[in-house]
């Protein structure tokens, strides 16, 4: 996958929207990290061993909406040097590699039951991949897209996201969502989730010698990821196993490795981590009753 070279975008956006929040406004903040088995982005294998995915982030209330200001990253686990059957993301030359970090900012508010979000994110590669044995992506694919989202608070949840590259590639990538959560006891409960990605704009170029940058092999859909989750809690923890199935239908999303380049369906998972200070806010104590 190729992408193009990030700009200030990004950067100005999230002082725009630090400026615009209220001195006196309560943030609420937190912490993740997921440990999966492989790194799946957009039904694409970006890294095919595993990794962890720390984030932070933090969130302000401005007026009746939201604010949010964060950054992800990505962790190649191990040293993938078998140009046969590792991808890697990091170019796979050591260990705990550093391959991506991903800033991004976002504004949500709610217009009766429909929550509106837009947003920023930029995409940085830091690693030098001249002499990487598995390829990877380094800050020529340095990238930036702009989104919106629109969720409903009806039955399923159903979400329409839209991506869009504003550097190189200049497409859209399109993703419909929906879940829903069954009780399995008091206590527990399996999130289900499904989630059918398109593309706009993102193809292959049909000219191989163009030096546009692309995503998938091809415009339309991509992929359906399905997903059950078991959220639980431990002390100020959320803690939750998840296990991701997806069906690739770009012939991009249907790549495992490099020696298998045309799976129907793959397996992946993990758990994730989260935290944030409202799982620590405690409700005050009652006042001692006066003594007769």
């Amino acid at each position: 996958m190729q992408r193009a070279k990030v700009g200030g975008a990004a950067v100005l956006m999230v002082g725009a929207l630090i400026g615009a929040v209220p001195a006196q406004a309560q943030a609420t903040f937190g912490v993740d990290l997921d440990l999966f088995s492989s790194y799946v982005w957009r039904g694409l294998s970006l890294t095919n061993k595993p990794v962890a995915e720390p984030a932070a982030w933090v969130s302000f209330p401005a007026g009746n909406a939201s604010v949010t200001v964060g950054g992800w990253a990505n962790i190649d686990l191990g040293k993938y040097d078998d140009i046969n059957d590792d991808i890697s993301e990091s170019g796979g030359t050591s260990a705990f590699n550093f391959a991506e970090f991903d800033p991004y900012a976002e504004v949500s508010f709610p217009v009766g039951r429909t929550t509106l979000t837009g947003g920023v994110t930029g995409y940085i590669y830091p690693n030098d991949l001249d002499a990487a044995p598995n390829g990877g992506l380094d800050s020529e694919a340095n990238t930036v897209e702009i989104y919106g989202k629109v969720g409903l608070d009806v039955p399923l949840s159903p979400e329409l996201s839209v991506y869009y590259d504003v550097d190189k590639i200049k497409g859209a990538y399109i993703e419909a969502n929906v879940s829903h959560s069954l009780p399995a006891s008091e206590k527990i409960s399996i999130d289900l989730g499904a989630a059918a990605g398109f593309s706009a704009g993102q193809g292959e170029p049909d000219d191989l010698l163009s030096d546009e940058s692309f995503n998938f092999a091809g415009d339309g859909f991509t992929h359906l990821d399905l997903s059950a989750g078991v959220p639980f809690t431990a002390g100020v923890f959320s803690i939750t196993p998840v296990l991701h199935l997806v069906i690739g239908s770009d012939e991009a999303t249907k790549v495992t490795s490099p020696s298998n380049l045309d799976t129907g369906a793959k397996l992946w998972g993990g758990v994730s981590l989260s935290w944030s200070n409202e799982t620590e806010e405690e409700e005050e104590p009652e006042a001692p009753a006066s003594p007769e």
